[in-house]
């Protein structure tokens, strides 16, 4: 299967610590698939580091990566936010949060040293977690009557598809999740099933 089927992205979270003339940085690392996942992560970490002194940033979501954002959050501009989201991008993961948290200890660092430290930490947490492959996967609506329940499903469940939300009443509503590397062959399939209303979720 071509490379453009499947992304990289990290299996379990992480946690990683850098020091640099007294002061800490904690790099964690996350699997996240959306904004709503990374504002709960960020919540948790600043309730859990309440005294650090900077709680820095970076993410790429999207199975297509075109959702990121940095964060220096207080910091010199980009000496803390893009060192790290640089170290997601040059293991080309996607879904993937880091933050990092410091702990300032009485000594200026400079621009250039904190680059480093950022960048160190990011790395550490990086070398600790586990990457792992997932296949690209296109999300669609599916409605059909309940009598074609049993057909519908025997597909996909031949295909492997991630069922992510069911209401199965006399009028069936089904969103799921299809690996790129099948899409041609379920849609299709499914398409033939009589009254199988099918629609692409942006």
């Amino acid at each position: 299967m071509p490379d453009s089927d499947f992304y990289n992205t990290i299996g379990k979270p992480g946690i990683a610590e850098f020091k640099d003339r007294g002061s800490r940085f904690i790099a964690y690392a996350f699997p996240v698939n959306d904004i709503h996942e990374f504002k709960l992560r960020l919540a948790e970490i600043k309730n859990g580091h309440p005294k650090a002194t900077h709680h820095c940033f970076a993410y790429r979501i999207g199975q297509d990566g075109n959702t990121f954002r940095v964060s220096d959050d207080g910091e010199p501009s980009g000496s803390a936010g893009r060192p790290i989201l640089g170290q997601i991008d040059s293991k080309q993961l996607k879904n993937v949060l880091i933050i990092v948290v410091r702990y300032f200890g009485g000594t200026l660092l400079g621009v250039p040293g904190l680059i480093n430290a950022y960048k160190t930490a990011a790395v550490m947490v990086l070398q600790i977690v586990a990457i792992i492959r997932k296949p690209v996967e296109t999300a669609y609506r599916l409605q059909f009557d309940y009598t074609q329940l049993g057909e519908a499903m025997k597909i996909i469940k031949a295909f492997n598809c991630n069922v992510l939300k069911r209401d199965i009443q006399l009028f069936c509503h089904l969103e799921i999740n299809i690996a790129s590397s099948c899409l041609e062959q379920v849609l299709l399939r499914l398409g033939e099933i009589k009254g199988v209303e099918l629609k692409r979720i942006a």
